[in-house]
């Protein structure tokens, strides 16, 4: 299926699913007052490994849109490889494919948003039951899958930045993207030689005053 279609609806307890929704509202109600910086910051008294997850889900959904109104112009024949400018190229490697394989960008791409998906639907990674604990290594799993997201937005900045300006989405795109940066700096989630593709419109964005 398209990379495009997918989007995370998991299940669960209904008292989980009510407090999963608490926190997606309080995190769409900081960021519609337009400070970024404070929509990142864990709420007070919330367990981290909650927002972890809640914002897991929403970056997880908001690349998978932004990629989807591309997705025409990202082809094997215009992005044979997956790549984030000539100096960075990314090959695709996890339990079904031990080796790093070199395949093109929208390959990638549905590899990575698969993987993402049966990440999210994994009991024993995102429980959704109340009492069960997230796993000890949670924090392992969010660090990469952040990495591997972060990928997807450098792709289409370095590669399809034009189609993205001509489609009048650059707003949307600078937004959704640097709220994800303030989120991964605010829990070291990528060390920051994964970010070099992507160094100096980070820098752009994080000297913003405000928001």
């Amino acid at each position: 299926s398209s990379s495009r279609t997918k989007t995370s609806k998991k299940p669960g307890n209904p008292g989980s699913l009510q407090k999963q929704y608490l926190l997606k509202e309080y995190a769409e109600q900081t960021l519609g007052s337009g400070n970024l910086r404070l929509a990142v910051h864990l709420p007070e008294g919330e367990d981290l490994n909650e927002w972890l997850a809640v914002n897991t889900v929403d970056f997880f959904n908001q690349i998978n849109m932004l990629y989807g109104t591309i997705t025409e112009f990202c082809t094997p024949q215009d992005c044979p490889v997956m790549s984030a400018g000539p100096k960075y190229e990314y090959h695709w490697k996890d339990d079904s494919h031990k080796k790093p394989a070199r395949v093109s960008a929208p390959v990638y791409v549905d590899h990575l948003m698969s993987w993402v998906q049966s990440q999210l639907d994994n009991e024993a990674i995102f429980p959704s039951k109340i009492g069960v604990d997230f796993p000890s290594d949670f924090k392992t799993v969010i660090v990469d899958i952040f990495r591997r997201l972060f990928r997807v937005y450098a792709h289409i900045y370095t590669t399809h930045f034009p189609v993205i300006v001509s489609l009048g989405e650059e707003a949307h795109l600078n937004t959704s993207f640097k709220h994800f940066i303030l989120f991964v700096k605010e829990f070291n989630l990528i060390e920051q030689k994964e970010l070099a593709p992507l160094s100096d419109l980070i820098d752009s964005l994080l000297a913003q005053p405000k928001n």
